[in-house]
């Protein structure tokens, strides 16, 4: 008996020290060629190149061309749709209801599969020996063979992870209302700034070409300049005073053309098009900005009920309460339930099949002493979310009264810039009215053509700030204008829905929408009364220049507007008094308007002279104008 368990117990040791030494060695080789074999591998410069390519033909993928001029709901639809900020968020909220998904399967009960396959060199067993005399009472035996292969299936349902993945799965649902809201902020920084860029475009756009025109015309009076002090004409002082103010007056015109073309950049970029993408926006009829709102009070309830912002501080409040009851729910006794079924090849086994189950319950006692603390880390959390959200209720209540603020003073500068820019538009008028084949004079003449244009830059400047100002108080407010479903997705479908929903969610913060689709009321233009010298024609295509450069257009039609110039002169000693009675219409004959504008002209007058004192009585009543042909209910209450 002795002699076997010493073969039993020296055996095994001495085979297992034989082979101690291989599978040493075996282990170390395996080590040390994976150490050697991962080395830092930088990326080579075709990588780059090919990661490069692939991302610009990602970034610009599927575009639908741009095949006509673009209003302003064609770029928002075009923003929102290829955006690649908007199509972030709009991922990420894709991502967060998908990982709700995953979070909803963690509350299913857990069906556990297992299959194996067991080998050992030798058979595995063992002896028996007395507790109290140590003495060998049964042979070595075993009941497993060598080789032999399991499986089993259990169904765990575990009540403790079922009430906690409940909880993480409400805390996912707020989550993904939580990036709803950030998507939805997202969206109206875009509208925010389509629109700022948008009218500044449209801006620059307008007085492009008459910029270029007046650039050469100066380009070619500093020339003349240059000849003229060369020549001994012009005295050098003279000469280089005139050349500096025409430098001056070509650089205040750059600046500002400069300044509003970025914004071409700006949209083409919210747009996502591709570099050297040509496009060209719709010269719709800026429509009348909108009265400052007085409901301050319905504002600020609005922007507190609307504002992202807020509703995102709301669901984190609501993940905070459901994270304590997480943190209590975890102290809690664990209840699991199992049940499965088993087998296993091995052939001593009585029975290769069988079905288990039962249950057990366990509970951290230890865990409960930390209950005092987690109530009060948990009640610190809630008055810290009460605290962030009445922070951010006061920047909100700021931000719509200091948007209402500016609005009212960005519409009183724009008033201003357009009454500056009638007045200098009139000053051109007269000083090309007045000039003469003279140097001097032709220089006069282009430094009033600068400083309308510059006041003209101004004045559109003006109106994309007032513009910009009217959608930072839709922005303060949380008004969302895009709608919540479209039938479509393509830019045409998403453009109408965006326009309506313009009208329909401004009406709500503005008694008149900045962006409701406007009249154009075209305009029949008569010049009567003119001289025999005069060209008529010349003097009703310089006045329609003139209008058309301040939109309003020239037609005919069933809602049109009759406006008449009519010329009548008075000769006097030194000049000749001219008149221009101006008179607006409608189709039924009612007279709208009635203006006369004065001034003197040489007793030779020319049609350069009329055509400039034509353009500055036009100008004189442009504003009523506009007013009249922009909204045909106005007609009622014109002046007289």
């Amino acid at each position: 008996m002795h002699h076997i368990h010493a073969m039993k117990t020296t055996t095994p040791t001495t085979f297992a020290m034989r082979r101690a030494p291989l599978v040493a060695s075996l282990a170390l080789a395996v080590f040390l060629t994976g150490c050697g074999a991962v080395k830092p591998k930088p990326l080579t410069h075709d990588e780059v190149a090919t990661r490069v390519k692939n991302d610009q033909q990602a970034m610009y993928k599927d575009q639908e061309p741009i095949g006509a001029p673009l209003t302003l709901s064609d770029v928002m639809a075009r923003s929102l749709k290829y955006n690649l900020d908007y199509r972030l968020k709009l991922m990420e909220t894709a991502l967060s209801r998908g990982l709700l998904d995953v979070s909803q399967l963690d509350m299913l009960p857990k069906l556990t599969a297992d299959a194996g396959y067991r080998w050992r060199s030798n058979d595995s067993g063992g002896t028996s020996i007395g507790i109290e005399d140590r003495i060998v009472s049964l042979r070595p035996s075993t009941s497993e063979e060598r080789v032999h292969y399991l499986a089993d299936a259990t169904l765990s349902w575990d009540v403790l992870d079922f009430g906690l993945s409940y909880y993480r799965a409400k805390q996912q649902a707020d989550d993904v209302n939580v990036t709803d809201e950030r998507r939805r902020k997202v969206l109206q920084n875009i509208v925010q700034d389509v629109r700022d860029a948008y009218w500044r475009a449209l801006g620059a756009q307008r007085l492009l070409g008459e910029t270029q025109v007046l650039a050469d015309n100066i380009q070619a009076a500093l020339e003349k300049t240059r000849q003229a002090e060369r020549a001994g004409v012009l005295p050098p002082v003279e000469g280089l005073e005139y050349q500096r103010a025409l430098l001056d007056a070509m650089t205040l015109v750059n600046e500002k053309r400069q300044e509003m073309e970025f914004a071409r950049r700006e949209l083409a970029a919210l747009m996502n098009l591709a570099p050297g993408t040509q496009f060209t926006l719709a010269d719709a009829t800026e429509t009348g900005l909108s009265q400052v709102p007085s409901n301050l009070d319905q504002l600020e309830q609005m922007a507190l009920e609307q504002r992202p912002e807020l509703r995102e501080e709301d669901y984190k409040a609501r993940i905070d309460a459901i994270e304590t009851k997480k943190q209590i729910a975890a102290l809690f006794p664990n209840l699991n339930l199992f049940g499965g079924i088993g087998y296993d090849s091995n052939s001593y086994l009585y029975n290769e099949n069988w079905t288990q189950g039962g249950i057990s319950m366990s509970m951290n006692l230890i865990r409960l002493a930390g209950l005092p603390a987690i109530k009060r880390t948990n009640e610190a959390r809630m008055k810290v979310d009460d605290a962030r959200r009445m922070a951010l209720s006061m920047a909100v209540l700021t931000q719509v009264r200091v948007s209402v603020e500016r609005y009212k003073l960005a519409v009183y500068d724009h008033q201003l810039a357009q009454e500056s820019a009638q007045v200098d538009q009139r000053l051109a008028s007269v000083a090309r009215a007045g000039s003469n084949n003279q140097l001097t004079s032709e220089l006069e003449t282009l430094r009033t053509q600068a400083r309308s244009m510059v006041s003209r830059f101004q004045e559109a400047s003006s109106y994309a700030a007032a513009q910009s100002a009217y959608g930072r108080v839709l922005n303060s407010v949380g008004i969302d204008l895009m709608p919540e479903q479209v039938a479509g997705s393509d830019v045409p479908t998403l453009s109408k829905a965006i326009q309506a929903s313009l009208v329909d969610g401004e009406k709500h913060v503005f008694t008149q929408s900045a962006d409701a689709v406007a009249v154009d009321r075209p305009i029949q233009l008569s010049v009567t009364g003119l001289p025999a010298r005069v060209d008529g024609v010349a003097v009703r295509d310089a006045v329609g220049k003139v209008m058309t450069g301040n939109r309003l257009a020239l037609g005919n039609g069933a809602d049109s507007l009759a406006m008449e110039l009519h010329y009548s002169a008075t000769p006097s000693k030194a000049a000749t008094r001219a008149q221009w009675d101006v008179t607006v219409q409608d189709t039924a004959g009612k007279r709208l308007l009635t203006q006369s504008y004065r001034s003197f002209l040489p007793d030779d007058a020319s049609t350069r002279s009329v055509i400039a004192l034509a353009e500055a009585a036009a100008l004189s009543v442009m504003a009523e104008v506009r007013r009249l042909a922009a909204a045909p209910e106005t007609a009622a209450t014109a002046r007289p």
